[in-house]
């Protein structure tokens, strides 16, 4: 039985005739046939992390890092050009505004947050379309975008690549046929199916992107979903996978996969990619994992043997993994105690060889815990 990924309709847009494409609903019919050793791979992979994040003393030291590494990795395949650096030195700062760019990553990384805490939340919104319309609204705030009605499903018709209608790459559903496709989404999301929950993220992803309900945005929601969806599945407790690094590796199959579901029902092939970015990525995960708690645990043992070594020394070092670029002032906040005190722990980190000065100034100066930092930005 051969598989219709979906049908074309007619519709006019800009004073152009288009042909756009309605995706065939789910559950994919005929069924997809898994990858069974490429899910083998991936179901490892993410054992393997849920191991380490159960092992480490601190969890939040690798959720501050790869939240924020997601964040601008799938910031930069829509174009964004703010790196890790930008992102964590804006952080440090007491004051000043972002640039557009890091403004961009900033709003991915709060729009995440909220939305783990609305699921985590007895009170909070379930897994929904209505819950993806807040996080999107969250998303676009005040950034490129901020006018194409954040927060609300499109009604408008859209198109993907091409200056116009009639040369664009794709024509997503037009918006009088997006209540059915997103109600039909949703219930597929909370259908209780004997499919992996890997593969179920896998094809909601792909459905979401060709639904496009937005318009602007909907890529990173479409990848911050599927950090959503292991969370919600119990599959990864924690958003310890950064899979936008493997699209952004292989942007160009990445799009194509997505091209080939749409024109040939291609759902395999889909698969087998993003189940090898599963598994890859989380190797990289586990392996960085344990690399930065090996790097940490060496270096406080320097912070302890120091001359310099200090109450607020050790105090700021245990923090450092969640604040990798400082200032004195900065170092005041999170020690909640006076400038000078501030400034010895952090002068006893530098004479430690923990952290070092990367300005060069007299004043307003920044204080990087860089190997650390250059582990965590790997292949950024």
């Amino acid at each position: 039985m051969a598989r219709q990924a979906g049908t074309y309709i007619s519709v006019t847009t800009s004073g152009e005739e288009v042909r756009a494409f309605l995706p065939a609903p789910l559950p994919v019919q005929p069924p997809v046939v898994l990858p069974g050793a490429r899910l083998d791979s991936a179901e490892k992979a993410i054992h393997d992390l849920n191991l380490v994040a159960q092992m480490v003393p601190s969890l939040d030291w690798f959720l501050y890092g790869f939240v924020r590494k997601e964040a601008v990795l799938s910031s930069q395949i829509e174009g964004t050009q703010a790196t890790l650096t930008d992102l964590l030195a804006f952080e440090a700062q007491e004051d000043g505004a972002p640039t557009p760019d890091v403004e961009e990553v900033c709003n991915y990384v709060e729009a995440l947050k909220y939305a783990r805490a609305q699921l985590g939340s007895a009170k909070g919104l379930p897994l929904s379309m209505r819950l993806l319309n807040e996080t999107h609204k969250r998303l676009m705030r005040g950034v490129r975008g901020a006018s194409k009605a954040p927060g609300q499903v499109r009604k408008t018709q859209n198109w993907i690549g091409g200056s116009r209608p009639g040369n664009a790459a794709f024509v997503p559903p037009p918006p009088g046929q997006l209540p059915e496709l997103l109600a039909n989404l949703e219930q597929f999301l909370h259908a209780d199916k004997p499919m992996s929950p890997l593969a179920r993220a896998g094809i909601a992803h792909v459905q979401f992107e060709t639904i496009h309900p937005y318009l602007d945005g909907n890529g990173r929601i479409g990848r911050l979903l599927i950090a959503l969806l292991l969370e919600h599945w119990k599959v990864l407790p924690h958003p310890l996978l950064y899979l936008s690094l493997f699209f952004r590796r292989h942007q160009a199959e990445y799009y194509r996969r997505l091209s080939l579901v749409r024109t040939e029902g291609d759902w395999e092939g889909w698969l087998d990619f993003f189940l090898d970015g599963v598994a890859t990525t989380g190797e990289e995960a586990v392996k960085l994992a344990r690399e930065l708690f090996a790097l940490v645990t060496a270096d406080r043992s320097k912070v302890l043997a120091a001359s310099t070594a200090s109450v607020y020394g050790l105090r700021l070092f245990e923090l450092l993994p969640s604040n990798p670029i400082i200032t004195v002032n900065s170092a005041i906040r999170l020690l909640d105690t006076t400038k000078p005190t501030a400034g010895k722990a952090v002068s006893a980190l530098v004479d430690a060889g923990v952290l070092e000065e990367t300005t060069g100034r007299e004043r307003g100066r920044q204080f990087v815990y860089g190997k650390y930092f250059n582990r965590l930005g790997a292949g950024e």
